[in-house]
């Protein structure tokens, strides 16, 4: 029987990569496209990691696919590239460099005429995406599942305000679709009466 996967315990700050500023970093900074299914262009690789936590068990079964190349990495806000990063050089890469600030950095910093960004960034706050300039994107929330949902989105069947969308329309049973309904409703009667409600995301 193997042992369990142990998660190393490594400080953030302890030993950092070089950073690239957002403004040198057009090249190299390759962008997350936060489309139906989140995409990755121009050859990035996507981990596929729910947490930080599963990027050891993900860096051990994936290494040899990148040899001695430079790592160029890149997250939201630049917090788990620090982690990431410091992982990385612990397990003896030596040639990596993540976005200094992140992708909201670049988005902040970089014109959208010189950008090789395309699409939206996805924010942990109510503005749900951002694109250049950090000017609010056109992407709302699902209520029920907490993933983006574009207009498109909107328009399906799978979708219900407040109760269901595309994504996430088989992961709740008919009992969760009850309880999100009568959210919802206390939600718009809340606005109604020009309140917010506790419950509103």
């Amino acid at each position: 029987m193997a042992a369990p996967y142990r998660r190393p315990q490594r400080n953030p700050v302890s030993r950092t990569t070089s950073y690239e500023q957002p403004g040198v970093c057009r090249r190299r900074a390759v962008s997350r496209l936060l489309k139906v299914h989140d995409r990755r262009g121009e050859g990035a690789v996507d981990p596929v990691t729910k947490s930080f936590g599963e990027f050891p068990a993900w860096w051990e079964a994936n290494k040899a696919r990148f040899g001695n190349k430079k790592i160029a990495m890149f997250c939201t806000g630049g917090i788990r590239c620090e982690k990431s990063t410091n992982f990385l050089i612990g397990e003896g890469v030596e040639d990596v460099f993540h976005l200094k600030g992140g992708i909201l950095k670049y988005l902040e910093e970089v014109p959208a005429e010189e950008s090789r960004w395309e699409g939206e960034c996805f924010v942990f706050d109510g503005r749900v995406s951002v694109g250049h300039g950090l000017e609010e994107g056109t992407y709302d929330l699902c209520h029920a599942c907490r993933r983006p949902i574009s207009d498109e989105d909107k328009t399906q069947p799978a979708y219900e305000e407040g109760v269901c969308c595309p994504r996430c329309v088989d992961e709740y049973d008919e009992d969760d679709r009850v309880r999100f309904r009568e959210r919802q409703k206390q939600i718009k009667l809340a606005k109604a009466r020009g309140k917010i409600h506790i419950g509103t995301p």
